[in-house]
């Protein structure tokens, strides 16, 4: 579900104290990244953030619930909460919550980074393989 202009003006504007935060779209919905971490998901008009084992605790202290969906066989927790109900209205309280985020939003974009050099590695090495058994 698409968010209206008006909604993600409002999540910008929330978010804004954390630095300059960019919006992709992406599922029906859109990501929030600063630089290559995506921190957060709007889903519909719904914020969810970006945790782990160890914060996840932490938003669900706060009252959030994880984003699940159904699945073909079964449904789906992914690693995003739903940004505190306090903090909707409130940018300190959201740029906070957006910093704890970016811990598991920034390894794993490191993760992604480095999945995709070892792809890259992989692919030359078999370019380079295929070149030589050519010049043979």
């Amino acid at each position: 579900m698409a968010q209206s202009p008006e909604f993600r003006d409002h999540v910008k504007d929330l978010f804004s104290g954390v630095g300059r935060v960019g919006v992709r779209r992406m599922f029906g919905g859109a990501g929030l990244y600063l630089g290559d971490a995506c921190f957060a998901l709007l889903v519909g008009e719904e914020i969810y953030m970006r945790g782990d084992d160890d914060l996840g605790p932490a938003y669900e202290a706060a009252g959030s619930e994880r984003w699940v969906y159904d699945g073909k066989k079964k449904p789906i927790a992914m690693p995003y909460w739903r940004l505190p109900e306090s903090a909707m209205d409130d940018p300190d309280e959201a740029a906070d919550w957006a910093r704890r985020s970016l811990v598991p939003a920034e390894k794993a974009a490191a993760e992604k980074r480095a999945a995709k050099a070892r792809k890259k590695a992989k692919a030359d090495a078999d370019k380079a393989a295929r070149d030589a058994a050519r010049k043979r």
